[in-house]
């Protein structure tokens, strides 16, 4: 029901956030440790919310009636079980880091958990989930150095959009669906073509930021050849998504999204360790 490999659309935004953060403050294995568990126990919870509170409406939906509570292949009962030890994860994890993040993992949760009904009323659902998603970085920063941050929360609102961006390109398959349910999403709401079009401003926005960390951070050079790779990726996910053709949206959700997630972490790490104040 839950692909652990999903995990790292966020996860290299919150390794990111470790490389710049260990400036302010060091950052040890236990640390690291506790929060890559406290980020597979937030997306497994939430992913898993989700399943469940979407099993009415995924098994009267062609394209995912297939899904694992819907063919009954895992029990209701059994699906609370996994959330409720993930959130548990989670959890105790953000209470291993520190008090600080103890408190605020409970509205984090809430905040993870809520994106599920956003699409029953509002078709900002993709930007609550980007913006729960968001999060990442920013809880990174405050993990280890114990405050927020400004300059983070840029990469938070590169995350924030390029996350928003590819979820309105995935909810362009079910607008049919959708509408016959009362659904809401930006597809549902302004038509396939404009919803792509504003999924690629969100995708030069979330470029921009990721590019304005270099003056940020003081990255090296190296910095900017992997955000030139990110761009050209980008511009290879909308090609490959067409209005009349929307048959490869899992390539470009799936594979490209993954690589630029990766990607990410690679250029904040060359950025930090092949120049600016490490030499």
């Amino acid at each position: 029901m839950i692909k652990l490999s999903h995990t790292i659309f966020a996860l290299p935004f919150a390794l990111a956030s470790l490389v710049l953060v260990h400036r302010v403050s060091p950052v040890d294995a236990g640390t690291l440790l506790w929060i890559i568990l406290a980020m597979v126990g937030a997306r497994s919870a939430a992913m898993g919310f989700n399943r469940l509170a979407d099993a009415e409406i995924d098994a009267r939906n062609p394209r995912t009636d297939g899904r694992e509570i819907p063919t009954r292949r895992i029990t209701k009962l059994e699906a609370a079980a996994f959330i409720f030890a993930s959130t548990l994860l989670f959890v105790v994890s953000a209470a291993m880091l520190s008090p600080l993040c103890f408190w605020l993992s409970f509205p984090v949760l809430a905040l993870l958990f809520f994106y599920s009904y956003t699409k029953r009323f509002t078709w900002l659902a993709h930007v609550w989930l980007g913006f729960a998603i968001g999060l990442v970085p920013m809880a990174v920063w405050v993990a280890v150095a114990g405050e927020f941050s400004a300059k983070i929360g840029v990469l938070s609102l590169a995350l924030l959009t390029y996350i928003a961006g590819f979820d309105i390109l995935y909810a362009c398959q079910d607008v049919r669906f959708d509408k016959e349910e009362g659904l809401c999403s930006i597809p549902v709401r302004f038509g396939i073509p404009r919803a792509m079009r504003a999924a690629k401003v969100l995708h030069v926005v979330s470029l921009l930021c990721l590019a304005s960390l270099f003056w940020l951070f003081d990255l090296s050079p190296a910095y900017f050849v992997f955000v030139g790779i990110i761009a050209i990726l980008f511009c290879i996910e909308h090609t490959l998504v067409d209005p009349e053709d929307l048959s490869r949206i899992n390539i470009a959700f799936f594979h490209v999204n993954s690589a630029i997630s990766v990607l990410v972490f690679f250029a904040v790490l060359s950025g930090e360790f092949l120049g600016g104040p490490w030499l």
